[in-house]
């Protein structure tokens, strides 16, 4: 079944990991030069006070006094380290932070985007996705020379449902059936539902009537299998039957408007007749 265009996430997660890797290894590094620096005044301190006792010569007194210089760079080089791994730090939650926003901001362009295409009850797509995706096919079809069909679906006596059983329960009938009429659904065509209890089909790339014949006895079967609904400890089993009307592009339309108008009158036809299905005339 055909739906809208998804909105991809951007790969930004992964500068993120690789900042984190930097960091991690920054803070290693700081570390070791801070080591570094304390092991360097140990010794530095030892020297000194070795050498205050023996007394030792200018050339030593100025070694020392580099060593400490050393020693004072090496300190200030494990300070300036220290900002620098803040300041990364604080990138790194700055840019997770807008990661976490965009997540956020695409799945609310997802969800508004599924909700204005599909339908709020049955997750089927609406009429708005289904006139497109018949525009589509008839621009294809045209162009390619091929055949296409709408059927126009609806359950027969679904309104007694409501009545007899209350709305919940015909809800759930509706999601049941809508699932069945997913789950027998070709990867290239779509089915939609119209409103209450009337769903469309769209079928690409029909090679003959024998082929649509064969589709629509294959969703009358699925849709007559007992529906078992459970609403708050209430169990109700319930039997639906359908009827089907059929029009075939070029034949009963060559527009969106025209083939659905003649499947709705077939369906009209199917309906009186009890015949399950009827073709356009």
């Amino acid at each position: 079944m055909t739906s809208y265009p998804k909105t991809k996430l951007s790969k930004g997660t992964k500068p993120c990991k690789s900042l984190s890797k930097v960091l991690a290894q920054s803070e290693r590094v700081k570390d070791m030069v801070a080591e570094c620096a304390k092991e360097l005044s140990t010794v530095n301190l030892v020297l000194t006070q070795e050498l205050a006792d023996l007394g030792p010569p200018p050339e030593l007194e100025d070694a020392l006094k580099k060593s400490e210089t050393v020693e004072n760079k090496v300190h200030a080089a494990a300070e300036k380290l220290s900002v620098v791994n803040e300041a990364l730090e604080n990138e790194i939650n700055e840019r997770n932070r807008l990661e976490h926003q965009l997540a956020a901001a695409i799945a609310q362009e997802e969800a508004a985007r599924h909700a204005a295409f599909h339908d709020s009850l049955t997750g089927l797509p609406n009429r708005v996705l289904f006139n497109d995706r018949l525009e589509h096919g008839l621009m294809q079809a045209k162009r390619h020379g091929r055949s296409m069909a709408v059927m126009f679906l609806d359950l027969n006596e679904f309104k007694s449902i409501n009545d007899s059983q209350g709305h919940d329960v015909g809800d759930c009938v509706l999601q049941i059936i809508s699932q069945r009429l997913r789950e027998n659904t070709r990867e290239d065509d779509t089915v939609s539902r119209h409103g209450g209890d009337e769903f469309l089909y769209l079928l690409m790339e029909i090679q003959d009537e024998r082929d649509i014949t064969l589709k629509a006895e294959k969703i009358l079967k699925a849709v007559q299998a007992p529906c078992h609904v459970s609403i708050r400890e209430r169990a109700v089993s319930l039997r639906i039957d359908a009827s089907i009307g059929i029009s075939i592009y070029p034949k009963d339309g060559v527009t969106a408007d025209a083939l659905v108008r003649s499947a709705d009158k077939a369906m009209y036809q199917a309906k009186r007749s009890a015949s399950g299905y009827s073709f356009a005339r």
